[in-house]
């Protein structure tokens, strides 16, 4: 069953991917997640799997200053309770997009992967991003995540553009 579009929390069953045999994750349930809510400790360890730099002081700093300009955190719990995925997103109103849904990081645990977790948070993203008015779901990736990569195209996605970076000196 897909997940419910009133957003909150939606328990899923995932479907059997078609295009190869997989262990599917039973079942689970995806929350968004407060600053406040306990819970957002265990998105951490999977968020460092992509994100290594992340101390939890500063996750906690990071949330406390994003969530202001509306960065949000969604995760997926297994049926033990543990994270086993998770995204932090924003809605964007900007030139290129009018209104979209910027998915800052979406990560399943290494231990979950190719499970339908994955393809099960994207669309409660895109539920949400549907929710709100708008018109894309857009991301990053590095160039060097192949296997993400792949993994987006599946979940058609389109590659639209280049991100450029200039580092900075710090203050």
């Amino acid at each position: 069953m897909p997940p419910p579009t009133g957003g909150g929390t939606a328990a899923v069953a995932p479907t059997v991917n078609a295009r190869r045999t997989v262990p599917i994750v039973p079942t689970m349930k995806i929350v968004d997640l407060e600053p406040a809510d306990p819970r957002i400790a265990d998105v951490l360890p999977v968020l460092r799997e992509l994100r290594p730099h992340l101390t939890a002081d500063l996750f906690a700093q990071v949330y406390d200053e994003g969530y202001r300009q509306g960065l949000r955190f969604t995760a997926v719990f297994d049926d033990n309770g543990r994270c086993v995925g998770a995204a932090g997103w924003r809605v964007q109103v900007n030139t290129v997009s009018l209104r979209a849904l910027h998915v800052d990081d979406l990560v399943t645990a290494e231990s979950a992967r190719s499970t339908g977790v994955g393809g099960a948070l994207l669309a409660h993203l895109e539920n949400h991003a549907r929710e709100r008015g708008c018109r894309e779901l857009t991301l990053d990736s590095g160039t060097a995540r192949t296997a993400a990569h792949r993994f987006y195209l599946r979940e058609r996605l389109d590659i639209t553009a280049f991100h450029f970076v200039k580092q900075l000196d710090t203050p």
